[in-house]
């Protein structure tokens, strides 16, 4: 896998930063959970002031701003990037394919009715923690390797 780099990067109002990777492709990422959860190390970019100030470094590798250790790098910005963006039915049905699921087992999967996922592969909006399930299962493959039960055919086997 190519490290993502960034050719530019501006800071919009709240904690919003639109990217331009050097890949030609654009994101807007939102990283106040980042802050949130960045304790005293973070809370400087919680100025608006600070913010402002977000510069493209390393060689398009990080965003840094001014203060002490104030800086993200390209391949986390890529990951919240990727987990945050809407996604489709189209992203749904790829995700199924790529795990070699059924509608039944997928459904399953994710915790919701067999019509529950027709519909967001139809174009349903897809609720935010579905997206959150196939972002981490992609991530972590164990994730699937836990929670995953392959349905079989055919009617249960009697009690003897």
């Amino acid at each position: 896998m190519d490290m993502p780099r960034i050719n530019a990067v501006t800071p919009k109002a709240g904690t919003l930063l639109d990217i331009e990777w050097q890949n030609g492709t654009r994101s807007s990422v939102n990283l106040i959970g980042w802050i949130a959860t960045g304790g005293d190390l973070l809370a400087p970019l919680k100025s608006e002031e600070v913010w402002k100030t977000a510069t493209v470094e390393d060689f398009g590798a990080t965003v840094e701003w001014a203060g002490d250790d104030l800086a993200i790098d390209a391949y986390h910005l890529s990951q919240i990037a990727e987990d945050q963006r809407n996604y489709t039915g189209e992203d749904l049905a790829k995700w199924q394919e790529e795990l070699g699921l059924s509608n039944n087992e997928a459904a399953d999967l994710v915790g919701v009715s067999l019509r529950t996922w027709k519909n967001y592969k139809a174009g349903q909006e897809i609720s935010e923690a579905i997206k959150i399930i196939l972002c981490a299962s992609r991530r972590d493959p164990l994730i699937m390797h836990a929670h995953y039960r392959p349905r079989t055919t055919g009617r249960p086997r009697t009690a003897a």
